[in-house]
């Protein structure tokens, strides 16, 4: 099936949900911070976000931490994209 719009909206849903079990896991605003401004971001900005009372959901879509958890970051984890699968399996 030619679907490559599919596996790009999951890749972006997945990413998204682990960016949230991550902010999850940082659970206080002081660790938030201090991981943000570890992954980069600067101190007043971190510091902003850190501290934020918006739900985990709404803060994993956020453009700070789109920055801090990009997709380089996600590839050094490991996690490899779909539609780039999707894009090797087609090509042969």
């Amino acid at each position: 099936a030619e679907t490559p719009s599919a596996f790009q909206s999951l890749d972006e849903w997945i990413r998204r949900r682990l960016r949230m079990c991550i902010w999850k896991q940082w659970k206080n605003p002081r660790t938030k911070v201090k991981r943000l401004k570890a992954l980069g971001t600067s101190r007043a900005k971190a510091y902003e976000w850190g501290n934020s009372r918006k739900g985990y959901w709404r803060i994993a879509s956020s453009p700070i931490l789109h920055r801090a958890l990009n997709n380089r970051y996600w590839s050094s984890m490991g996690l490899r994209s779909l539609g780039a699968r999707y894009d090797s399996l087609r090509s042969t």
